[in-house]
This record gives structure tokens, sequence and C-alpha cells, in this order.
């Protein structure tokens, strides 16, 4: 069995590897986004240098969590093929150490590594986007959520089932501008669409302003205000509007549950929260996928087509893994096997490709 001093020096010079090509990743997405940021200044009086680096520190966290399965695939290719050039591996080998027995070590590392990244480093980052949408509106006077697409909210009610879009929301969702609603029976028939210049959300109704209501085979007619019945409160708005991503892992479960018993839609959180409890076995898969294009001795040549495969690899599996979320977002497939077969399959193909190369 392998020595626990060598299996201390593989995990050692692992973690450092890779954490240090995470780190690598973090300053460049930090000083892209500054860049970026700082070019708004213009059109922000009260903009100032130490506010722009604490915004794009704030946004950098979310960024960088979605590129760690690369950083881990990148950092493991260096870590294995820095131990080839050195010869360690050689040394290995020749002592009767199999590819398993020192790839074992890594495997706990990156593990741990997922972990933490789910338990500690998500709510963290989840936490830091807030702030950094408070100081963005606070500095470039942005007030409420947009989006490019509108923002839209689901409510059932005892007037039947209605789909409410907003350009804009605001006061933690209890404020409309610019709303179209769609009635429908609860057979989810069309009844009436209403277009309104704001809605005002009070306790078991909206109250829309200056809205024009067009009904199928009826003349539009135009109103000064519109009651609309709804069983949403401002913080389940809010939340509907609330990209999973930004949501801390512990708080998801209680959210999708919330959102479901208001009749929302709630497969986007709980697609992101099997996601994340798979984090630490897709960051095992990007260990082995990196073992099988990075074990291959420097003397034998063919380097740079090594690492162009490791790169191809992790990238159809980055392609795979998007693919198959938005599959189980659509709800074509369930959110458990969305969440984890990109992670099973990478995993797999690890496993076989190292099965190939040292075991003929």
């Amino acid at each position: 069995m392998i020595g626990a001093t060598f299996s201390r020096y593989m995990a050692r010079r692992f973690a450092k590897t890779v954490l240090a090509t995470f780190a690598g990743v973090f300053f460049l997405i930090f000083t892209i986004d500054l860049v970026e940021t700082l070019r708004r200044t213009s059109d922000a009086p009260r903009a100032t240098g130490l506010s722009m680096a604490m915004l794009s520190f704030f946004h950098t966290p979310v960024i960088a969590e979605q590129v760690l399965p690369f950083a881990v695939l990148f950092g493991s290719m260096i870590a294995f093929l820095n131990l080839s050039r050195k010869l360690e591996l050689v040394v290995a080998r020749a002592a009767g150490v199999s590819v398993w027995q020192f790839l074992a070590p890594t495997i706990l590392v990156v593990l741990l590594i997922g972990a933490v990244a789910t338990g500690a480093y998500n709510p963290v980052a989840a936490y830091l986007k807030q702030r950094a949408d408070a100081l963005e509106a606070k500095i470039f006077g942005q007030g409420g959520q947009t989006s490019a697409a509108g923002l839209w909210v689901r409510q059932k009610s005892v007037d039947g089932q209605a789909v409410i879009r907003a350009e804009s929301a605001g006061e933690g969702g209890g404020v409309l501008s610019r709303v179209t609603v769609f009635g429908f029976d609860e057979d989810g028939r069309f009844e009436e669409r209403i277009d309104a210049a704001g809605a005002t959300l009070h306790p078991g109704y909206w109250a829309l302003q200056d809205a024009k209501v067009v009904t199928p085979g009826v003349e539009t007619e135009a109103v000064g205000a519109y009651l609309l019945a709804t069983n949403l409160t401002p913080r389940e708005v809010s939340q509907s509007f609330t990209a999973p991503e930004t949501v801390p892992f512990w708080s998801l479960p209680e959210l999708a549950g919330q959102t479901e018993r208001a009749g929302l839609d709630a497969t986007g959180y709980r697609l992101h929260y099997q996601e994340l409890l798979a984090r630490p076995l897709m960051l095992a898969a990007m260990v082995l996928v990196a073992a099988s294009f990075s074990l291959r001795f420097f003397r034998m040549g063919g380097v740079g087509y090594m690492v162009s495969g490791g790169v191809a690899a992790g990238f159809v599996l980055y392609v795979a893994t998007k693919l198959v979320g938005d599959l189980g977002g659509a709800g074509f497939v369930s959110v458990v096997v969305a969440g984890w077969s990109p992670a099973v399959v990478g995993c797999l193909f690890g496993v076989l490709s190292l099965l190939h190369q040292e075991d003929g």
C-alpha cells in the first residue's frame, strides 16, 4: 500500500497547485470586472476608485464559482505534468505504486475542496452578490430589479391564474412598473389582458394604476384603478425574480418550498441545489479527466496534444452539463438526473480511460 508520507506529499502538492490556479482565475476575473466597472464611472458622479474596487470584489466570487471546475481541471493537469516532468511519477510507478494509489489522495483533496465550496464558499459568494447589487444601486442610482427580458411572476388566486410581466420591481417586490397581466380561468383558458403603468401589492390584491383591460370580443376599457386578487407576499414576488445562482446553498430548499406553495415554478432552485450537491463529484470527475490526459511521460513527447485533449474534454463536459441543466430546467428530465448525471458520466469516462491506459 502507498505510504502515508507519499500520500501527504501528493495531497499537499496537488492542493497547492489547484488552489493557486483558482486564485489566479479569481484575480483575472476581478481585474477584468474592475476595468469594465471603471468604464462606467463617468455616468456616476458618486463613484470613487475604492467603491469601484469593492463593487468588483463583491461581483467576483459568484463568477469565479462558476469556473471552479475549470480551475480544478487546469490545476490538476499542471500538477500531474509537473510530477511527470520531475520523474516523480516514474519513481512512484517503479516502486510498485499504481495510478489508483497516487490518485486517491488527490481525489480526497478535491472532494474536500468541493464540500467547502458548496457549504461555505457558495453562501459567502451569494451574500457578496447581494452586497454588490445594493452598492451598485447606491452608486449608479438603479433602484429595484430590472431585466432586459422583463420580470415575470405567475400566481394562483380565487380569480384563477395570472402571469404578470413587469419592466422593473422595487420596494422588495411590492411595487412593479409598466405591468402586463395575462389572466386565465381555473381551466387555463385565456380571459383578459391588462396593461398598467404600475402595480402595488396589498394584502390579498394588486392595485393596478392607469390600466387598460382587453377582453376577447369586448371593446378595450380604460380604468384608473384595477384590483387583481393574489395570494402572493412581497417576499415571494421578490424571490420569483431572484436567480438561483444568487441564493445561498443552505437557503435553496426552503426557498423552493415557499415558491411552490405560492404556486410558482421552483424547478430552477431545486436544480441548482442538486448541482451544488453534486459539485464534489464533478470536481473529482475533472481530476480523473485531467489524469487521463496528463500522465504521459515527457520523454515520450506529445505533451501539447495531451493538454489540448484535456482542455477539449473539459469543454465537452462543461457543454454537456449546461445542456442537461437546460433540459432539467425545462422539465424534460428530473432535477436529480440533470444535477448528477454530468458528474457521474465524467467520472465514468475518466475511470474508463485510465483503465484502458494502465491495464490495457
